[in-house]
């Protein structure tokens, strides 16, 4: 049967072979009625799990009152996300601008860093992601995803990842921003050594430059911190969010010092839909979900029994597993392609972090049972793979 989304979509996602309808808690099912535990979450969105009540009734609620209200007016379900944010904005920052997704996100984060120092170097990492618009796409390393758009923004370099004397080295008087994940997603689930993040904040004050952290991937307490610069004990000028920020739905949102932000001027950026009700009610009910119900500390518990269980597993294929709460990659020593396939055949969804390195971004709602389910599934594929790899040997 011919699909609409391969004929009519624009050929730009690797499709796996399975058509999902619905979606609760850490399940999906497809449109055959199997069952799978999304250790994927679309990419991390869907970290409080499919459907979480509170985001699925405030949604409701906002859908029968006002959908779309532009941010030349006041709003009251505006209001009513800003002050739960206000509740866990990252120290060290007093204002946020709301967009839509983690590439705007880090687009407001360029423009405010060039407006507030008036400066248009940028220091990004080695192996980052921080999106694929012009400006984002300017600070993610991989060179597949840039070349085919240059030229990009000019003036930005690349600094190893953790490696403090290489990115002093970068550093002169045109650098304006550091931008830098907590822990690297797209580039590997890649922790930096403890120090790291101190050093680049010293740094960053030393120079006169603004320290801005992407935590679109990373933050809101998929690590088991509410954000995961928090277990390095660094405050950024600017920090960037998404994806599970809206329990599912589109939102972003910019943190600055209240200096930083000033520094835009009316008409200087704006979005049409951000802080709109809708996302805005989602917001609100995720974030009162994550606070509420103890699933930051579920991600810290039901991480290190995951982390534990593929640690402990005896095979060839696996270099190291590394990560924080349930932020997790699998090192392997081949292509992962074929583990993610069969996982999705035994009942469990997980991802590519580059060619070498399984992914799981679990919801923060999975069960002590449902991480056995899929420490004995993935487990499974390994061994399977190593087979096939080894011949049995």
């Amino acid at each position: 049967m011919s699909r609409l989304e391969d004929t009519f979509l624009a050929d730009t996602f690797w499709k796996r072979p399975v058509t999902l309808v619905r979606g609760k808690g850490s399940r999906v099912w497809d449109s055959q009625g199997k069952a799978y535990i999304d250790c994927s979450c679309g990419y991390g969105v869907a970290l409080l799990g499919h459907c979480h009540p509170r985001v699925v009734e405030a949604i409701k609620r906002q859908v029968e009152r006002l959908i779309t209200c532009h941010g030349s007016f006041y709003n009251d379900a505006r209001e009513e996300c800003l002050s739960k944010l206000q509740k866990i904005k990252p120290d060290g920052t007093d204002k946020v601008f709301l967009s839509n997704s983690g590439a705007e996100a880090v687009e407001t984060a360029i423009k405010l860093v060039r407006k507030y120092t008036k400066k248009k170097g940028i220091i990004a990492m080695v192996n980052s992601f921080h999106g694929k618009t012009m400006g984002a796409l300017s600070l993610t390393w991989n060179a597949k995803y840039r070349e085919p758009f240059m030229p990009l923004l000019e003036g930005v370099k690349f600094a190893p990842y953790g490696k403090i004397e290489k990115l002093q080295a970068l550093v002169d008087e045109g650098v304006g921003g550091i931008f830098v994940e907590p822990v690297q997603g797209e580039g590997g689930i890649n922790v930096p050594p403890p120090e790291y993040l101190k050093e680049v904040r010293e740094l960053c004050d030393e120079r006169d430059i603004l320290m801005v952290l992407d935590e679109v991937q990373s933050g809101f307490g998929r690590t088991g911190k509410l954000w995961a610069h928090q277990h390095f004990g660094v405050k950024p000028d600017i920090l960037c969010s998404s994806k599970a920020l809206g329990g599912g739905v589109p939102i972003g949102a910019t943190f600055a010092r209240a200096d930083i932000m000033d520094s835009l001027k009316r008409g200087e950026h704006s979005s049409t839909f951000g802080g709109n009700p809708l996302a805005c009610a989602a917001c609100a009910g995720a974030i009162d979900a994550l606070l509420e119900e103890g699933l930051v500390e579920n991600a810290r518990v039901m991480g290190d029994l995951l982390k534990k269980g593929f640690s402990q597993m005896e095979s060839k294929l696996i270099r190291e597993v590394r990560g924080l709460g349930l932020m997790l990659g699998i090192d392997m020593r081949f292509e992962v392609m074929n583990i993610i396939l069969k996982s999705l055949e035994k009942g469990v969804i997980v991802l590519e972090a580059g060619k070498t390195v399984l992914r799981l971004l679990p919801p923060l709602v999975i069960s002590k049972n449902e991480v056995e389910e899929v420490l004995s599934a993935v487990g499974d594929s390994i061994k399977e793979e190593e087979n096939r790899v080894f011949g049995g040997n």
